[in-house]
This record gives structure tokens, sequence and C-alpha cells, in this order.
């Protein structure tokens, strides 16, 4: 009996804890919680608010499917809150698409309905169809076959042919998805004609695309992951510091050059320049790849592809280029305006840094990528490379390819919204906070580890953003180093995974654009990822050891160590590789 009570009397005095813990850390929900006589159930600002993105994690994991996964979450979540708050069943319905907490200035809103009508989350979507409609029109104007012409003309050797595909990838840095189809399309006939294999070609692409992509300021990528940023702080200014410390992104880059110009390849690689050179003399040179192309244009575009061969004859090098400095120039432009650049009155008056550093990003890129659609259209149109019809049909297209995109941002907003209203991000700094520096130290490796297996498993980087940025952000303090080397551990990490997975639509992609077997190009390229991830994964350590020396040092010492143990990778493959 004795027992009893005493359990009880715990039971409500750990009750009583979780309350007042909450209505500090959350004083939004103060009247809420006061009004709520069943604290039993209350689960706000306890460890029960992180089950929805575990149950999120955990589902993709075993399901292998990201959309679905996301949802549930998001449905748990809004019972989870309703449970402690008592609503019932109204109050879950109007937790899950818009629900307002507090007034006047302290007031938050949650739930879908919210997500989709926040002007920054509608900023970034907008910016993500724009570019696709960009992207389309670019393709459809025959500018990546154009490349392609005059690439086949100026790259004679094979390594030539590896460095063009690289600068190539490199140059597209906009979106990963336009860069595996640009890329591939242009430089497949030449690469296999000069004598690089269908599977190498893929694992360059591969390594272009998203590598490139979470590395620049102006990309779908740096648009998404501000998107995850919130509480008035500046998404795309936070992409900017984490860039330093992404590790894997620059060693996937510098390790991709070394061994073209070392000439080494391991064996999962080498084993199909065999089956090249046989392929090379049944041909007669490579004389027969029309065949191929035509099969590769069917599955890109359609039966009826080959029609559009007469408009394609009409694109030039400059129907790539253009575009794309446009846009660059544009969204540049577009940002430093919305950091006050322009304004007289503004603190950030002339003055770029100060002005791209404050800028907003949603509001910029959307600036200037309608700005460089229209002019790319007016371009087009008024040069007859592409009719006004076919150029607003690519609008549609455009839209299309990005819907996938949306869809995962939109439900990784509301997962996010949702544990926000439970106190996740609460409850897991004060956990952080309270546990010894030595775990801390270790957190950037671990939260590469966990990235890249999220990634790997659900095949999607954006996905894994959604829901590991937000906790990377709660856990630290905003003046704390490794906040910032936490959040690039987690974007390298993402960028791994999604790098090596099977079930990854940018790994799909690479492959279709290199017209290789897919499971010829996610095994051959899985030595040289997992190469580089070993080697990123030991400089988070030292990373996450040394940021108590300043952020400066701390990616100085990390990169030196960094390139020191990729240089020793590539010296030792490649003295091994020889003496065989």
């Amino acid at each position: 009996m004795l027992k009893h009570t005493i359990s009880t009397h715990n039971h409500h005095f750990s009750c009583l804890k979780t309350c007042i813990y909450y209505q500090k850390s959350l004083p939004l929900h103060k009247t809420f919680l006061a009004k709520n006589k069943k604290m039993d159930y209350n689960m706000i600002g306890t460890a029960w608010s992180l089950l929805p993105p575990v149950v999120a994690i955990a589902l993709a994991l075993k399901t292998k499917e990201v959309y679905s996964s996301l949802f549930i979450g998001i449905i748990l979540g809004a019972v989870q809150y309703c449970i402690s708050m008592g609503t019932g069943f109204e109050g879950f319905l109007v937790h899950l698409t818009n629900h307002t907490v507090g007034e006047g200035d302290d007031a938050k809103a949650y739930g879908l309905i919210h997500c989709l009508s926040d002007p920054w989350n509608v900023g970034i979507l907008v910016f993500l169809v724009v570019l696709g409609s960009i992207v389309s029109l670019m393709n459809k104007a025959g500018g990546s076959a154009a490349f392609g012409r005059w690439a086949s003309k100026h790259v004679k050797s094979k390594m030539g042919v590896q460095i063009a595909t690289i600068l190539l990838g490199i140059l597209i840095f906009i979106d990963d998805y336009f860069n595996c189809l640009t890329v591939g399309s242009v430089m497949r006939p030449i690469a296999v004609r000069n004598g690089v294999t269908k599977e190498k070609l893929a694992y360059l692409i591969d390594s272009t695309a998203a590598p490139v992509c979470i590395i620049s300021p102006i990309s779908s990528w740096a648009a998404a992951v501000s998107g995850f940023v919130s509480g008035g702080e500046n998404g795309l200014a936070l992409f900017c510091k984490a860039i330093p410390f992404n590790f894997y992104a620059f060693f996937t880059i510098l390790f991709m050059l070394g061994i073209v110009v070392l000439g080494f390849d391991f064996k999962a690689m080498s084993k199909y320049d065999a089956r090249l050179k046989e392929w090379y003399e049944r041909t007669n040179g490579g004389k027969l790849d029309e065949v191929s192309d035509t099969k590769l244009q069917i599955v890109e575009h359609g039966v009826g592809a080959k029609q559009q061969e007469s408009s394609e004859s009409r694109g030039s090098v400059s129907d790539l280029v253009i575009p794309i400095i446009m846009l660059i120039v544009f969204c540049m432009a577009g940002m430093v305006y919305s950091g006050g650049f322009f304004d007289a009155a503004n603190a950030n008056y002339l003055n770029f840094v100060d002005a791209f550093a404050g800028s907003n990003a949603s509001v910029g890129l959307v600036l200037g990528s309608l700005a460089a659609l229209i002019l790319t259209i007016v371009m087009f149109t008024v040069r007859k490379t592409l009719p006004f019809d076919e150029a607003m049909s690519s609008l549609i297209k455009g839209f299309e390819a990005m819907v996938p995109a949306i869809l995962i941002l939109t439900l990784a907003w509301t997962l996010k919204s949702m544990t926000d209203s439970l106190g996740a991000a609460e409850y897991v700094s004060g956990v952080v906070a309270s546990s010894a520096s030595e775990l801390q130290m270790l957190l950037p490796g671990i939260i590469f580890l966990v990235a890249g297996f999220l990634a790997f498993a659900t095949g999607t980087s954006w996905g894994t953003f959604g829901i590991l940025i937000p906790i990377c952000i709660a856990v630290f303090p905003a003046a704390d180093p490794l906040r910032i080397i936490s959040i690039s551990a987690c974007m390298a990490g993402a960028v791994c995974g999604d790098h090596i997975s099977p079930i990854s639509d940018t790994t799909i992609m690479a492959s279709a654009g290199a017209e290789c077997k897919h499971v010829h190009h996610v095994s051959s390229q899985l030595p040289y990822a997992l190469t580089v991830a070993g080697v990123s994964f030991l400089t988070f350590i030292v990373a996450g050891f040394t940021h108590t020396w300043g952020m400066a040092t701390s990616a100085i010492v990390s990169w030196i160590f960094g390139m020191l143990m990729l240089g020793l990778a590539l010296f030792y493959l490649n003295k091994r590789q020889k003496s065989k």
C-alpha cells in the first residue's frame, strides 16, 4: 500500500515537473495546460514529443517510401497534441490544418494550411516551379544537344572527356535533376567513343549532381534547406555558413578529379572496360551509337522524339549557357535587393556581403528566377529557337517535374510544425545541454552516419533534411559552432546516403542519363562513395573536437586532416592497383 502511494505520488510529481517545464519553455500553451486537468496524458515537452519524427524515420526505413511515412508522422503528432490538450476530434482537425495558439506578437500557428500559406514557404515553392520551367525550356530549345555537338569536336581523349563531364556538372549547379539529364545526354555519345564506360560516366554524373548543388547558394537545394529553418533566422545565411564544413560534397569532387588524373579505378568499375572494347569493335568505332541515341530519346520523351530533331538542330550552346548565367545573375541581384543593397535607408546599402547575408532567400530567388524565365522565353521566341506555344507548354512540364520535390517539402514542413507544437525542440535542446561534452563533440560524426543511413534507406536527401535539420537547429544555441558543424554533417550525410542509394531518384537519373544498367551503376560507384564517406566521417569527428578553437580554426584544421586522409587513400589505392 505504501509502495503504491509513493509510486502514485512520484507519478503526479513527474507530471507536475513536466507541466512546469513546458509552461516555461512554451508559454503560448500556458492557458490550455492550465485548463487541462488530465495531466496524466500530457506528452508536450517530454520524450514523447520525439515520437512523430521517430515513427516517420522507422516507417521510411521499413517501407522505403517517404511520402506516407511523413504523413503518418504528421497524423501522430496531431493526435498526441490533442490527447495532451484534451481537445477531442474537432481539436485534432483544427490542429492538423490550421491552429493558432496565443495572441498578438506571441501567436504561433501550426498545421498543413498554415505551412502552405506561409510567405516564405510559398516563395520556395514558386522558385522550384520556375526553376523546373527554365530547365524544361533549355532542354526543349536544344541547348543541351548543341553543347554535345560542340564538345564532340573539341574533346578527343579519355581524360579530356572525363574532365569535360566534371566541369559541365559543376557548371550546372542549379538543380540535380537538370544536372543528371543534361550532362548525361550531352556527354554520353562522346564518352563512349573515347573509351569511357557508361558505368564510369554514370559515376561522374552522379558525383557532380547533389554534391555540387548542396554547396551552391543559388540552387533548389539551398532553397529547400533554407525552408527548414524557422524562428526568424535567415536560412540562406545559415546554409552559406555550413558550406565550408560540408566535407563529403567537396571530398567527392576532389576524389573524383584525383582518380581521373591518376587513371585509377576500383575493380568494380574497371571490369566494364573489356566490355566497352568489345562493343567498340562490334560497332565499328562507335558509329552505330545513333541507335542507342534513338532508344534514349524514346525513353525520355516518347515515341515521337526524333521528330524534334529539326528544332534541336536550331539550338546553340548559348541556349544552354545564357539562361544559366541569367538565372545566376538575377537570383544574386534579387537576393541582395531583398537584403537592402539598393535601399539608401538600409544599413546594407551598397554592401554586397551584408546584403546577401541579410537577404530574404524566398523573395530574392522568386524575383531572380522570374526575371530569368521571362528573358529566356523572350530570347527563344525572338530568335525563333522555340515557337511561343512550345515555350508555354514547357512551363507545365517544368511544374510536373517539380511535383515530387514540392510534396516532400510540404509534408516535411507540416511534420516539423507538429513536432514544434509538441515542444520537441526544447526537449532535445535540454537533453543535449545536460549531456557530457565528449558526447557533444561526437555528435557531428553521429549525425553524419544517421543522415546517411536514413537517406540511403529512403532514397531522398530532402526528406532527411526535413526530419533532421530542425532537430540540429534546436540542439545547440545560435552562437555554438557545433550548430553549424552539425547542420553541415546532416546535409553531407544526406547527400552521401542519397548518392549510394539504389532507390534515389538522382541515382536512377544518373543511370538513365548515361544509358547504364542501374544495378551496374550502383555497384560500381559504391567503393568510391564509401571511401569518401569514411574520410568525411573522420573529418567530422575532428571538427567536433576542434570546434572550441573557433569556426575558422576548426575548419582549417579539419580541412588539413581531411585532405591528408584523402590523399593517403588515393596514394594507397593507386599503389595497390599498380602492384597487381
